[in-house]
């Protein structure tokens, strides 16, 4: 019976081990790629997000893309990051990286493209935004979207970024109706009908007020109570910048990113329930183990047995 037991011991090892490099495997081509983005990358994407006023804090604070993917909003807060505005340009700004497989050379800096669909707005970067501005006869109010946070992935991306919130960032005055309306065409045409649906949707919203560059980002206080309660409460305060689950465009032009980013997501599950394998395994090994003391105790037993009867005996 311990033999038969000790075998089945190293067998359940032998998978286990198994198991295990194959729970190391999984994602690990996204957390390479994840890798290979260092800090001073993340600096010079910062230039390319049109946030370059950040880029102190964020290389101070060694942020690099592993940091980036699950930084959350106590974090930029951290890093002095307090307008709503550019939470939600770095929000997107991640949101491209994912979709993109953090492919360090993924956002587009200059105009190669005629006719551009979404998912390659998307990956307009500041300066390619201004590119297009000049390109729509708005060279004058370009160079106001400096230091401001609009990118590709802001525009195309986040309901509430509209052409009112573009208006007031490029300082085109309200009674220039004319001039505002030639913005609203071309800024409609290039963001496409989907990407337009769901801003009118949160227009429609009652809640709705303009995004603007004053907004601010306000920290949610704990308030004193049971430990259980606060601890509840931080847990419930850990919330990403970018959501792992947030929702993904649907325009065709995204699929074949979107593809590869919903099967690594499918491998984060398909992990989840290689862990619970594990704990199968783990409780099968300790009930071998424990046979395998007990058959080590009858083995002794019978062994002292002879010698307890002879002293019996005596």
């Amino acid at each position: 019976m311990m033999c038969d037991a000790s075998e089945m011991l190293a067998a359940a090892l032998e998978q286990m081990d198994g198991i295990i490099l194959a729970l190391q495997s999984l994602g690990s081509e996204e957390e390479d790629a994840m890798g290979k983005l260092d800090y001073n990358w993340v600096t010079r994407w910062l230039d390319d997000i049109g946030l370059p006023q950040y880029k102190a804090q964020f290389d101070e604070g060694r942020v690099d893309g592993r940091m980036l993917h699950y930084m959350t909003v106590d974090d930029l807060l951290g890093l002095k990051v307090g307008s709503v505005l550019h939470h939600l340009s770095i929000k997107r700004a991640i949101q491209v990286l994912r979709i993109n497989r953090y492919d360090p050379n993924c956002l587009r800096r200059r105009p190669t493209e005629n006719n551009p669909t979404p998912a390659e707005i998307c990956q307009w970067t500041n300066h390619r935004v201004m590119e297009w501005l000049r390109s729509v006869d708005l060279a004058e109010y370009a160079p106001n979207l400096r230091g401001s946070g609009v990118h590709g992935g802001l525009m195309g991306l986040e309901p509430r970024f509209n052409v009112e919130t573009m208006a007031l960032l490029l300082n085109i005055p309200p009674n220039k109706t004319l001039l505002r309306r030639h913005l609203a065409n071309n800024f409609h045409l290039l963001i496409g009908s989907e990407a337009q649906r769901l801003k009118q949707e949160y227009l429609e919203n009652s809640d709705y007020t303009v995004l603007t560059a004053t907004a601010k980002v306000k920290p949610r206080r704990l308030s004193f109570g049971s430990f259980g309660t606060l601890r509840r409460k931080r847990q419930e305060m850990e919330e990403y910048v970018c959501p792992m689950d947030v929702q993904m465009p649907q325009s065709s032009s995204f699929h074949k990113g979107l593809c590869i980013y919903e099967d690594s997501l499918d491998q984060m599950e398909d992990s989840e329930g290689t862990v619970r394998q594990i704990g199968a395994f783990s409780e099968g090994i300790n009930i071998l183990t424990s046979m395998l003391k007990e058959d080590e105790f009858f083995r002794d037993a019978s062994s002292r047995s002879p010698e307890t009867s002879a002293t019996d005996d005596n």
